[in-house]
């Protein structure tokens, strides 16, 4: 298992530098630039030149590539333009309530999505049956921006029992760290549910599917025939081999909840990675958006290797050599 996690390590480095590598060209190529922001229709050439060197934008797009390369391997992300500030300075206090939202509406699509598939799946066609699927199928196709603003009318404004923006209240002095976490979560609540609900949705249809196949299975009618109790048939012997196309769809979904988060944190205004995703893009913010994507691939590399890690300890007989 050692070597075959170094040799998938050593496979990701050329795939991460071709993934920076079209990142780079695809910002090179969209039109405008980060120098609107400050030129000034009268701005005579001289600034207009000194200000392109202040960025770093007068070098040719291979030597800016290869700056910004040899910069990121010692942990130099570049300076923000918006922001004037080391890139590093800049995403490291948005990184905490990011991860913190999508962790726990991945946790909330996993605690009611795979439960809600296995009964689903073992209630076949039943009123519990129609009435998941018509559930997940409104969290598949609802847009995320349209229910987040559904739940801020109904329990923000109209019951006010959730606040409507923010990560916290400034004005609030937490007597311990304990109560500190507990309006945070407070101030998470709304937004994990909207970024969950499609997750849940999800979660709910694959398990299902991947249930339905396997109680279907010879070994699982022998197990029944023995006079196993049905608990003991679903959970130990069923679920275990259904839980293959799980893990799969969990590798890729923790870097889009990740990515995913941009508009949710922008209607509930989360200082998180997506709202300054947004403000980045508009402002043509070049090394930030490079900084930003490059995690997610980076993430999103490295939750495959996590996915067959888990394929070994969820079923023996795969083995890596």
């Amino acid at each position: 298992m050692r070597a075959y996690i170094i040799r998938r390590i050593l496979q990701i480095i050329p795939v991460f530098l071709g993934i920076l590598i079209i990142l780079f060209m695809i910002i090179e190529l969209s039109p405008g630039g980060p120098m609107g922001n400050y030129i000034d229709p009268k701005m005579r050439p001289e600034m207009k030149e000194a200000l392109a060197e202040k960025f770093g934008l007068n070098d040719p797009p291979v030597t800016r590539f290869f700056k910004w390369i040899g910069a990121t391997l010692q942990g130099d992300l570049g300076q923000s333009i918006k922001f004037l500030k080391p890139v590093t300075e800049v995403l490291r206090p948005m990184i905490g309530p990011s991860l913190a939202l999508s962790s726990l509406s991945l946790l909330l699509a996993m605690l009611v999505g795979i439960p809600a598939g296995i009964v689903s799946a073992t209630k076949q066609y039943t009123l519990a049956d129609n009435s998941l699927t018509v559930f997940s199928l409104i969290g598949i196709s609802m847009p995320s921006f349209f229910f987040a603003l559904l739940l801020l009318k109904f329990f923000s404004v109209d019951l006010g029992l959730f606040p409507l923006f923010g990560l916290r209240n400034p004005l609030y002095n937490a007597p311990n760290i304990f109560a500190q976490m507990g309006h945070m979560l407070w101030h998470l609540a709304l937004p994990t549910v909207v970024l969950g609900l499609g997750s849940t949705a999800t979660f709910m249809r694959y398990t299902r599917s991947s249930m339905l196949e396997v109680i279907r299975s010879d070994y699982i009618r022998t197990a029944r025939a023995k006079g196993l109790a049905e608990k003991v048939v679903i959970y130990r012997h069923a679920f275990r081999n259904a839980v293959i196309p799980i893990i799969t769809l969990l590798g890729f979904w923790i870097p889009a909840l990740l990515s995913g988060a941009v508009i949710t944190e922008s209607i509930f205004g989360l200082p998180g990675l997506g709202k300054i995703s947004v403000e980045a893009v508009m402002y043509r913010d070049y090394p930030i958006i490079l900084a930003i994507n490059a995690m997610l691939a980076m993430l999103t590399l490295l939750s495959t290797i996590i996915a067959d890690i888990l394929y070994a300890a969820a079923d023996p007989r795969i083995k890596y050599n």
